[in-house]
């Protein structure tokens, strides 16, 4: 039981501290690295294992059922009904870890590594829609075997919910028919108490619309069709009371007018409307081409004629002060010994070998002799590292399209790429592309230029140190020294700001 409380102890604090903790896993001997789990390192070990490399957050249910045992273990409970449980709870974890590497396929911590990779097997073999479908049935095999929930069981309870919800309804639509009643009631009491009586004389008094004291004593008897004389004169009125004058057009070249008659009757009285509609020439299809053929194509830079783009003279020149790559020649020597006696020490024949030195690594390419294993070599990497007391070196067996096996090592004395030199080659400047980005150069001191308009969702991943912000200085410098203000946008923003100014507003 108490196992059970650190397991979910454990995974708890790894849903929050997970990413921090990945450092500290490769160190777990090491007693100066610190984990930020709660259950320290042995909490972000074992939370590793069974939720980012099993599965997800399902593996809660493990938790579970190792305190459900702790608990039959205790109290000596009957072991079959624990059997029971850990077969379902079993069947429930793959279930979900599934349906989570299905549903949230870009949230590798919900689903772990298991419900990512059997999502994307059945994936491969039935496809979405038979995924989609086999998590369904097995659910369904769950809730009818499990917990009973036969569909004689649902359609009991909806027949019984339809019926409560008609009975209220009925309840609501006599109450609302008893107010009506007694609403009209009181309106009927309210107009026989208000009826006005005739006056004595015939002089004019003004009431409500057009109608006049005259005009109501004349009938005195009959006072709906005084009201209903009265609502047509209001209604001659409204109808007649805008000036008969048409209006005239301002423009030069008046459009097509289009009259519509309405008549109407009302209370024998007869009256007409006029509405006119304007209906607006039709225009040719090809105005836009023939003023393509006639101005030519729109220029967006003409809004900043004026602007000129920034001189490579604002960059930093680091090869006037002696910046260049430096080959030093007993440095070679001393590397490619000891890659020959490293590799002679575990009888691993060269027939060949050759260096490329770059502005901070040097690739020396490697042919061994017939019948040598690739992979013995590359088992070597950190032998190779030793023997030239490298900081690390990387082994790139084979290189392709070589027939080589290549060995990086870093330089002693790396020299610095400088940004001007980049921009200023020929390789950037002559780009045909839509958004060039030179990122710096290669291994044999070329200018390595890519398209940004062809990765529109680039990550940039690294540890602390490794060149990131220098990587995103390098395209925001690239875009500024070959497009127009007019030609691109930028739109930067900081996560953690965001998240923040949110959270205030909250």
């Amino acid at each position: 039981m108490l196992l059970s409380l650190a397991l979910i102890i454990a995974f708890v604090s790894f849903m929050f501290n997970w990413k921090v903790d990945q450092s500290a896993l490769g160190h777990f001997a090491d007693r100066s690295v610190e984990a930020e789990n709660w259950l320290s390192k042995f909490g972000a070990a074992i939370s590793s294992f069974f939720m980012y490399r099993g599965f997800g957050i399902a593996a809660f249910s493990l938790a579970v059922l190792t305190g459900l045992s702790g608990i039959y273990l205790f109290f000596d409970l009957r072991k079959k009904n624990l059997l029971k449980y850990w077969t379902w709870g079993l069947i429930v974890m793959i279930w979900f870890s599934t349906a989570l590497g299905f549903f949230a396929e870009k949230n590798v911590l919900l689903g772990g590594m298991i419900g990512f990779e059997t999502n994307d097997f059945l994936q491969d073999y039935i496809g979405f829609a038979g995924t989609l479908l086999l998590l369904a049935f097995v659910a369904i095999i769950y809730l009818v075997v499990r917990l009973n929930i036969t569909p004689e069981l649902v359609s009991t309870y909806f027949h019984k919910t339809k019926k409560e919800v008609s009975d209220e309804f009925e309840t609501a639509k006599a109450e609302v028919s008893r107010q009506k009643a007694k609403m009209a009631k009181q309106q009927v009491e309210t107009e026989s108490a208000s009826v006005p009586t005739p006056p004595p004389h015939d002089d004019d008094v003004s009431f409500e619309g057009s109608m006049t004291a005259k005009q109501a004593t004349d009938k005195p008897d009959k006072t709906e069709k005084s009201s209903e004389e009265k609502t047509t004169a209001d209604a001659i009125d409204l109808t007649t009371a805008p000036s008969t004058q048409e209006p005239t057009s301002t423009s030069g070249k008046q459009a097509g007018k289009k009259k519509v008659v309405i008549e109407s009757n009302a209370s024998e009285s007869d009256f007409s409307m006029e509405v006119e509609t304007a209906e607006e020439e039709e225009v040719e299809a090809n105005t836009s081409k023939k003023m393509v053929e006639d101005f030519g194509e729109f220029d967006p830079t003409l809004e900043l004629s004026n602007y000129k783009f920034p001189s490579v003279n604002l960059l930093k020149d680091y090869q006037s002060g002696g910046g260049g790559i430096t080959i030093n020649q007993e440095e070679l020597e001393e590397n490619k010994d000891n890659i020959v006696n490293t590799l002679n020490n575990y009888k691993i024949g060269i027939s060949q070998i050759k260096a490329t030195v770059g502005p901070t690594v040097t690739l020396y390419e490697i042919v061994p002799e017939a019948g040598v294993r690739i992979s013995k070599i590359r088992n070597l990497e950190d032998d190779i590292a030793l023997s030239l007391a490298a900081l690390g070196i990387r082994i790139i067996a084979p290189i392709p399209g070589r027939g080589t096996i290549g060995i990086e090592v870093p330089n002693k004395n790396p020299s610095i790429v400088s940004m001007r030199s980049v921009i200023a080659s020929s390789k950037f400047q002559n780009a045909e592309m839509q958004l060039p980005v030179a990122l710096g150069k290669t291994i044999s001191n070329e200018t390595f230029v890519v398209d940004l308009a062809k990765m529109p969702h680039l990550l940039m991943a690294g540890a602390t140190g490794q060149g990131k912000s220098v990587g995103l200085n390098a395209i925001l410098t690239s875009l500024l020294y070959q497009k127009h203000p007019a030609e691109i946008k930028f739109v930067l923003f900081d996560p953690k700001k965001v998240e923040l100014t949110l959270f205030n507003k909250i």
